[in-house]
């Protein structure tokens, strides 16, 4: 009997062992993603549009299965998706960082607000030059100044958005083959990014259109203003065309709104016209007259956009949550394929210089939408569409903006060749 037990045991640590890598994938530890962001404050709504993307992008890579686990050939490792609410200030999103790290994260996600990301992006060098063993990755999906990956760039770093520069040189394609336009006003948000819009639109009105008159160039608080009207009744005073601004959030849509109700019935040249009620709030006026730069929109016609679109909408089928990213699936599908990467490379666990070393060679694809990460600065080349507003039915606008009964048909495509724009970069590497 002893020899029959002694058998049976074997056999069953053997079987133990065979079905081991199942039983533990259930228990290892998630790969732990931290987002930081303005979930409270005047531009909650842009930080809550963030999650529903990165949480769609999250849930389709733990669908199936996940992540490479450690030491094995099979995925299993899940993600897990932290929300920190930075309420828009550099302080509180220095707190979320520091509570992120305490909590295990690996991976911190931010994008709205450069100003954030430049604070985040010094503390995050200063802590893992401090503390190798639990170095971060930062990705950017949206702060877009510039300087984040040129004279700022850092290794530790990965921009995911076109940086503002880019978006500019695309607006600038429509504006140059404008030629009835004779005027423009130039106004932003009072910080970075607002100020690096409004730099570059000056530069590039100089070198291809030096025949337009810049006749207002102004700066405003951001997040404060709570009446634009005076600013819209300036730029109705001030003879202009067409309206060049970086605005996000709402002080996009208070703008607009303003704009229309001071009788003002020029264009606007703009970063995020295309969603977050910008398209409501200006209504039959901003049709043919809002310009939009991106890097995707809806009504890119082609069937896989139309299925990944769909796709989100069956997710998220509020009106109001219609405001899908495709960079931000981007981002999460290199992190993924990096991860998976940096996996087999160590045969183990993969830290933030493994990862970081597959993920500035990201190339990627995804519902025919593509990218590639520029290894010299961190910076993510892909295509950019300029999409003008009009009533949702019209040729090209199969699908409309939050239910407004507008969208935005596709007027131009910029492949990632024509987009891409030389670094200043010096990269510092560990």
């Amino acid at each position: 009997m002893n020899i029959l037990r002694r058998r049976a045991l074997k056999i069953l640590c053997l079987l133990a062992f065979a079905v081991a890598p199942a039983w533990a994938q259930q228990a290892l530890p998630p790969v732990r993603i931290a987002m930081i962001e303005g979930l409270s404050g005047p531009f909650a709504n842009t930080g809550e549009a963030v999650y529903r993307n990165l949480l769609w992008a999250v849930e389709r890579v733990n669908e199936r299965g996940g992540v490479r686990a450690p030491g094995t050939a099979a995925h299993g490792r899940l993600y897990r998706l932290d929300r920190y609410d930075s309420k828009g200030q550099n302080e509180d999103a220095l707190a979320a960082l520091r509570a992120a790290i305490d909590d295990g994260a690996q991976f911190v996600v931010q994008g709205n607000s450069s100003a954030n990301a430049a604070a985040l992006l010094d503390a995050i060098n200063k802590h893992n030059e401090r503390d190798p063993a639990r170095r971060v990755l930062f990705l950017n999906y949206s702060a877009v100044d510039p300087v984040l990956t040129n004279e700022k760039c850092s290794f530790w770093h990965f921009r995911f958005d076109a940086h503002a520069d880019m978006r500019v040189a695309a607006l600038m394609d429509l504006v140059r083959d404008d030629r009835a336009l004779r005027s423009v006003y130039l106004i932003g948000q009072d910080y970075s990014f607002g100020q690096a819009v409004l730099r570059e639109a000056r530069r590039q009105l100089g070198l291809q259109r030096p025949d337009v008159q810049i006749v207002g160039d102004e700066l405003h608080p951001m997040a404060r203003v709570k009446d634009f009207l005076p600013y819209a009744t300036k730029i109705r005073a001030s003879g202009a065309q067409a309206v060049i601004t970086g605005n996000w959030g709402n002080d996009l849509t208070l703008l607009v709104k303003a704009a229309r109700e001071a009788g003002f019935d020029g264009k606007f040249y703009t970063f995020y016209g295309n969603a977050l009620g910008a398209p409501a709030a200006i209504g039959d006026a901003g049709i043919g007259k809002v310009v939009a730069v991106a890097d995707w929109l809806p009504n890119l016609q082609t069937p896989a956009s139309e299925a990944f679109y769909q796709a989100f909408r069956a997710r998220f089928p509020r009106p109001a949550d219609d405001y899908v990213h495709m960079r931000m699936q981007l981002m999460i599908e290199a992190l993924a394929q990096a991860v998976d990467r940096a996996a087999v490379a160590r045969a183990g666990n993969p830290d933030a210089l493994s990862v970081a070393l597959q993920l500035e060679g990201a190339t990627v694809n995804f519902q025919g939408q593509s990218g590639r990460m520029r290894a010299s600065d961190h910076q993510f080349q892909q295509m950019l569409v300029v999409g003008v507003m009009d009533r949702a039915g019209t040729p090209g606008v199969k699908f409309d903006v939050e239910g407004s009964g507008y969208g935005f048909r596709v007027v131009k495509s910029i492949t990632a060749q024509a987009a891409e724009m030389p670094t200043t970069c010096r990269m510092q590497r560990p």
